[in-house]
């Protein structure tokens, strides 16, 4: 097996023209394969020298409809052609009718758009405090949870590998175990505004909320007058067979923040709260200058069209079972599988052995996959992925974890 450092020795003229520049003039904050991608279609992708990849993780989770979808694509071109950006002080109706969209198939409130899940995080910390007008400050998240890269959001992670180097952290959030409703309970006190969970836990290994917890939440939170803010940035927008992820729990959060697969690729995040909660997010106390605009909007009401046009969320469903039915099968013959969680296209594969080193087996076999918190190999594959990918895709993962589990 080909590794890193040996594949920057393999790559082609052009790829390396590409990796050149990139070592003078962009910072290398980013451990990246020496592939430079160039084009791709639904589930594929080709490099600078015509190989073909079967992708897994199309976009980090954000090409929820896979690669350049045409209806997103076409609805991009004709907005661009009218109106690229203009100032929030303004009104455009793409906005309007997005944000009207959402709330019809969520729980009926309002949007503040912006540009990511970072920021969209930012904005329901901003609307937790200011509904006590600082006084109930304090907000709880959860070990195994991420929440973005700004400084509040990164300190609202309760996971310390993301805060070295960093501090001190944003004051005024506890972490307490994922799961542990008696933890949460110590933990409130009159200070306390908020409760932040992810449904779903991405990062953190794919991992859906134990049964009852959410529902405990919801409680804490009704008993203590807390807002529950659900961060959906992962699991929403219809990635695990319905709309969003709470709707799996029958548990309705007070907050949802959405980003990623929000626009199907293009830059996109959203925070949505009920009417009555909205109102403390008032003028001059929060603001994004690209957020909602007329390109995102267009996307966002296109990606939504296309989901219910081309029945995707029944074809989710589908899809699961088939990754469910192959990897299933894959734990009973390879004990280097140890668990296998399916949330729709949101899939976890946890490993005995080094992620990474399967990452780069499925690399060796053109097929793009991700690995996180170690040892769980993430996929977050397309809404539109075909029968045939998907058995392509589960063959070729099973074959790379297989040659790295018998290196011992």
């Amino acid at each position: 097996m080909a590794t890193i450092d040996a594949m920057h020795s393999l790559v082609g003229e052009k790829t390396q023209a590409v990796i050149d520049v990139f070592d003078r003039y962009v910072v290398p904050n980013y451990r990246r394969y020496p592939v430079c991608l160039e084009r791709g279609v639904g589930s594929r992708v080709w490099d600078a020298e015509g190989a073909e990849y079967l992708d897994l993780f199309p976009g980090w989770g954000c090409n929820l409809l896979g690669h350049c979808p045409e209806h997103v694509v076409r609805a991009v071109q004709e907005q661009v052609a009218k109106l690229i950006h203009v100032p929030n002080t303004w009104y455009i109706e793409p906005q309007g009718k997005w944000a009207q969209m959402l709330s019809e198939r969520s729980f009926g409130g309002q949007a503040f758009f912006c540009n990511s899940g970072t920021e969209a995080n930012e904005a329901a910390i901003k609307l937790v405090r200011l509904r006590s007008e600082g006084r109930r400050y304090k907000i709880i998240t959860f070990t195994g949870g991420f929440h973005g890269r700004t400084m509040g959001a990164v300190s609202a992670t309760a996971q310390p590998k993301y805060h070295e180097g960093l501090g001190p952290m944003v004051a005024g959030f506890q972490y307490a175990p994922h799961g542990d409703l008696e933890a949460v309970e110590r933990l409130v006190d009159e200070h306390t505004g908020g409760i932040m969970v992810e449904p779903i836990l991405g990062e953190g290994g794919v991992v859906p909320a134990p049964e009852g917890f959410l529902q405990g939440l919801r409680r804490i939170a009704d008993e203590h007058d807390l807002l529950l803010v659900f961060d959906e940035v992962q699991c929403g927008c219809g990635r695990t067979g319905k709309w969003f992820g709470y709707q799996h729990f029958g548990v309705t959060p007070d907050v949802m923040t959405l980003a990623k697969s929000l626009c199907a690729g293009v830059a996109g995040g959203a925070m949505f709260t009920t009417l009555d909660l909205a109102r403390h997010l008032r003028p001059g106390m929060h603001a994004s200058t690209f957020g909602g605009n007329p390109l995102a909007a267009a996307a966002g009401i296109a990606a939504i069209e296309m989901i219910e046009r081309d029945g995707l969320l029944a074809h989710v469903a589908a899809a699961a079972e088939i990754f469910r039915e192959r990897l299933t099968s894959l734990k009973s013959r390879c004990d280097a599988v140890t668990d296998v969680r399916v949330l729709g296209m949101m899939i976890g594969v946890e490993l005995s052995i080094d992620g990474t080193a399967v990452v780069q087996a499925c690399m060796d076999r053109k097929l793009l996959v991700n690995c996180t918190q170690g040892r769980v190999i993430r996929l977050l594959p397309a809404m539109t992925i075909t029968p045939d990918e998907v058995r392509d895709g589960c063959d070729r993962l099973a074959d790379a974890i297989v040659e790295v589990a018998s290196r011992g």
